[in-house]
């Protein structure tokens, strides 16, 4: 992995803690959050901290200030708003277009901040459509106004949505087969975890690579 550099941030929110890993030769920062029950430590968040950096892709994994606090439950979606709108300038300051990204909640927060913060693109790992059981209550439209080009990558068996429930719209969404909202494969599946892993790396890998 990358040489890491952490950097604390306040924010209205509180403060916030960005560690960076950066890539000898940036065209891209990508800059991640975690979501509403876990941390930077989430598998794909760590895959793509030690694989982006050699094609060109600094990674920004993102802790809300909530999490920083020592919190077990997040915040309402407003405020974790504020808190992404409070590291933006930093994530800005290396004078690169950023994608805005995240897992699950953090997925939701890039989606919505992406046009009002100038966002190059945003990737949604996980993105949450709806409550596990609950697909009336559908998200579609914060994925839907997303404004810029936008990657979902998304676990066959995801409880918050899996891909065929995704609507048409001007987004990108690949699969990553059996996987759950971790991206978790069930030992019987017929690709390993380590295998599913790279479906999400390589995927953003690609992705990123088209981004003018």
């Amino acid at each position: 992995m990358t040489t890491e550099i952490i950097e604390t941030i306040a924010t209205d929110a509180g403060g916030a803690r960005v560690t960076w890993h950066p890539a000898p030769r940036p065209r891209l920062v990508l800059a991640v959050s975690h979501g509403a029950g876990g941390g930077i430590g989430a598998r794909d968040l760590v895959a793509l901290a030690r694989t982006l950096p050699g094609h060109g892709v600094s990674v920004a994994l993102v802790e809300q200030p909530w999490r920083v606090a020592g919190k077990r439950v997040a915040p309402a979606p407003k405020t974790l708003d504020t808190g992404w709108r409070g590291v933006w300038p930093a994530l800005a300051a290396p004078g690169l277009p950023v994608v805005s990204g995240g897992r699950s909640a953090g997925a939701r927060v890039a989606c919505r901040t992406a046009v009002e913060l100038g966002a190059h693109a945003v990737l949604a790992l996980s993105f949450p459509l709806h409550p596990p059981g609950k697909p009336e209550k559908s998200r579609a439209d914060e994925l839907l106004g997303a404004g810029v080009p936008t990657l979902v990558v998304q676990g066959g068996n995801d409880p918050f949505g899996r891909p065929e429930e995704f609507p048409d719209g001007p987004y990108e969404l690949v699969e990553v087969p059996h996987g759950d909202h971790g991206f978790a494969v069930p030992k019987r599946a017929p690709l390993t975890q380590d295998e599913a892993v790279s479906l999400v790396t390589d995927a953003v890998v690609g992705w990123a690579g088209s981004l003018g």
